[in-house]
């Protein structure tokens, strides 16, 4: 990835034990589409809860449509539910078309392909490894946006969230907070849909008040990708301000809305990534014992201080 323009912000995704699969299935769904790298657990060597996981995906990085997503292998701790997905923007009628039932075959359909008050075209869908996927007639200058769904114990919190992420994040605006008004079947004045943007990035925002039958996991966090320890430090404690206690560990946190994110420095895939497996494992397992990432501990660990 050298040389190559680093989003600020990825959505990463959790899969048992498919993500090398998952992921070539997706490039194939796009037209702009590539997986960029796959680095992979050691073959050897992995104990506790990553034995078995020799040979699977550490971090596949691939990239759809300008947007880049990461994955891993991680085991049956999480799995994909419409708390996060992914809003597919499409020039015509015939475009959704073609892009809904290329991610729907093998998935479920959410909101039936057809004409809603808001598009002449939109349908929701779960694909076959149960991620979410909104396709819809667009023409944004982003054709992937990450969308976040508040429902449940977090129903009516939507607008607070954008405001807390664009003050967080640099490069940050809200360009749209569409409410709901009378007779559109939920409360009058919560969020029917935000755009905004953090880091120059797009991403989107919905509540329902209406009975759902899930809350935001692991599954798909988003990774913020840092240069220093002072950078991993501010996204840390913004971020997890409010959040679960007990849901840190690795890099990651949830934070006080149930979303889960990775504030992760550049030097531990540089670092985990050399090619003496002594010195890379010593990283891995000094970063499994962390919670915040500490960047010169993963120093003194790949030194064999």
């Amino acid at each position: 990835m050298e040389g190559e323009s680093v989003q600020k912000i990825t959505p990463f995704l959790w899969f048992e034990s498919q993500a090398e699969e998952a992921m070539n299935y997706y490039v194939s769904a796009f037209n702009d589409a590539r997986v960029v790298s796959v680095r992979r657990y050691p073959d050897e060597g992995l104990e506790g809860p990553m034995q078995g996981f020799e040979g699977k995906v550490l971090t596949g990085v691939f990239e759809l449509e300008g947007q880049r997503f990461m994955a891993l292998d991680g085991g049956p701790h999480f799995k994909f539910n419409p708390a996060v997905s992914f809003f597919v923007n499409r020039r015509t009628e015939a475009e959704v078309e073609e892009q809904f039932h290329k991610l729907a075959e093998g998935g479920s359909v959410l909101m039936p392909l057809q004409e809603y008050p808001f598009s002449k075209r939109y349908g929701w869908l779960r694909d076959r490894y149960g991620v979410s996927w909104q396709v819809i007639v667009g023409d944004g200058p982003q054709i992937i946006v990450p969308s976040w769904m508040f429902v449940g114990d977090y129903f009516g919190m939507a607008e607070g969230a954008v405001g807390f992420y664009t003050s967080v994040f640099m490069n940050s605006a809200i360009d749209v907070l569409a409410r709901y008004e009378e007779g559109e079947g939920d409360e009058v004045g919560r969020i029917k849909y935000a755009s905004f943007k953090l880091e120059g990035q797009l991403f989107s925002a919905m509540e329902s008040g209406h009975p759902h039958q899930f809350a935001p996991n692991g599954a798909v966090s988003m990774y913020v990708d840092c240069e220093t320890q002072e950078e991993v430090d501010y996204y840390w404690e913004r971020l997890a301000e409010g959040g679960d206690e007990n849901a840190r560990q690795c890099g990651w946190l949830r934070d006080k809305y149930g979303f889960s994110w990775q504030i992760i420095p550049s030097a531990l895939p540089r670092l985990m990534s050399d090619p003496d497996k002594g010195k890379a494992g010593r990283v891995m397992r000094a970063m499994l014992g962390m919670k915040k990432i500490d960047i010169r501990g993963l120093e003194r660990a790949y030194d064999g201080e």
